[in-house]
């Protein structure tokens, strides 16, 4: 059965998983707006940047986010000098940690359904006189609906699932750093295999649900 800790940590994580979803949410739509209707030079290495951790191991990435965040590194100076401290092995941190990570997966599906609309609806709105800004949220982001979903449930789902990431970045402290995935290490480490299937089992019936539900986002979708 589960116990205190356990429920704490996964407490945590969903904590965790939301506030990363809500900011890449948040930074993630005009980003992926840019992307899909940019023709800027950069667009390929912007592009390369946010699908980087598609492809990158995860300690690697955990690596460099730790050396760049700590007392001697670049981030982790100007955080200090700003009197917030050091992010490593805090919830701040994770939560930096966790967005980077899970980036493409929620910029990707949002810039593939603002692709998707093609340029017809803005164009329209136009000759009705809506400003860019006002195009943006009355029709593309309507429009773009099926991408944003899935985009967030991707992002917290994605963020749930998070484990060398946040072990480089976060460690292994209860009540503040320790989620799910790192709690089922713990418990396979200490043999307590009981516990590790509990929340094992849990993380399979849950991604499990999380395919079920994108099934129901898929655009052109047969009755």
């Amino acid at each position: 059965m589960l116990d205190a800790t356990d429920v704490a940590t996964i407490g945590l994580t969903g904590k965790l998983a939301v506030v990363t979803t809500l900011l890449l949410l948040l930074l993630g739509t005009p980003l992926a707006w840019w992307l899909a209707s940019s023709r800027s030079r950069w667009k390929g290495v912007v592009g390369a940047v946010v699908a980087l951790p598609l492809v990158l191991p995860p300690t690697v990435l955990g690596f460099y986010l730790l050396m760049a965040m700590g007392p001697e590194g670049p981030i982790g100076r100007l955080t200090q000098a700003l009197g917030i401290g050091l992010l490593p092995f805090t919830f701040p941190g994770l939560v930096v940690a966790s967005c980077l990570y899970s980036l493409p997966f929620v910029v990707q599906p949002i810039q593939n359904a603002f692709e998707g609309m093609g340029r017809r609806p803005l164009e329209v709105a136009a000759t009705l006189r809506a400003s860019p800004l006002d195009a943006f949220f009355t029709v593309a982001l309507p429009l773009a609906w099926p991408g944003l979903a899935t985009a967030t449930i991707l992002g917290f789902t994605h963020t749930v699932g998070e484990f060398g990431v946040v072990l480089m970045m976060g460690g292994n402290i209860p009540g503040v750093t320790r989620v799910v995935s790192v709690q089922i290490y713990a418990h396979v480490e200490a043999m307590e295999y009981d516990q590790a299937h509990w929340l094992s089992g849990g993380m399979v019936l849950f991604s499990f649900l999380v395919l079920l539900t994108l099934h129901f986002f898929r655009p052109n979708r047969r009755p």
